[in-house]
């Protein structure tokens, strides 16, 4: 019961990073803004994150909230936080557990809708049938696409390979890490 609410509470705060600012110029407003105001905080900070479901005889539930700051136009920095739950009733005993971990990330835009991206994260597993956890790291290469549908409203699409292939990652080798989904206000 206990990880139930806190999932919920994990998913209620996701879904507030989830809307951003909006940084574009509101209509009937000049193009070009103050250099100071160019330049504040709150146009170069943003937020952002992902939450993923699946249910039945494996059951993932996670959220990775991050944030990321401007340097330039075209370049960003970014921390992340991530947690997820699993149940994965194929094996006898079931198999349950939580992993956690952080990254941070840099990612540069090549044009408005295509961005490389690396990221070097650390992740907490416990591996079915051993009883310590481990932390194992990650460095993930790779690219991005994002498409206006619409106002603030994008398509996102990412590719990503772990180039570090540790020992102890629970992934095969040289499987993609995909992603794709909406973002509101970012």
């Amino acid at each position: 019961m206990k990880k139930i609410k806190l999932i919920g509470i994990l998913f209620f705060l996701l879904l507030n990073f989830c809307f951003g600012q909006d940084t574009k110029e509101v209509e009937n407003q000049p193009l070009k803004q103050p250099q100071q105001q160019q330049n504040s905080l709150s146009n170069r900070i943003y937020f952002g994150g992902d939450v993923g479901l699946m249910f039945g005889n494996y059951t993932r539930i996670a959220v990775h909230p991050l944030v990321g700051y401007k340097i330039t136009h075209n370049f960003s920095v970014g921390l992340r936080v991530g947690y997820e739950y699993i149940k994965d009733n194929r094996y006898t005993p079931t198999y349950e557990t939580s992993n956690y971990g952080g990254s941070i990330f840099l990612r540069y835009r090549i044009i408005p809708q295509l961005y490389v991206h690396s990221e070097y994260a650390m992740t907490n597993y416990e591996l079915y049938g051993e009883s310590s956890r481990k932390w194992v790291p990650f460095l993930l290469l790779g690219a991005g696409f994002s498409q206006s549908l619409g106002g603030n409203v994008y398509l996102n699409l990412q590719v990503l390979f772990d180039v570090l292939q540790n020992e102890n990652s629970p992934y095969n080798p040289w499987d993609p890490f995909f992603s794709a989904g909406i973002g509101v206000g970012f």
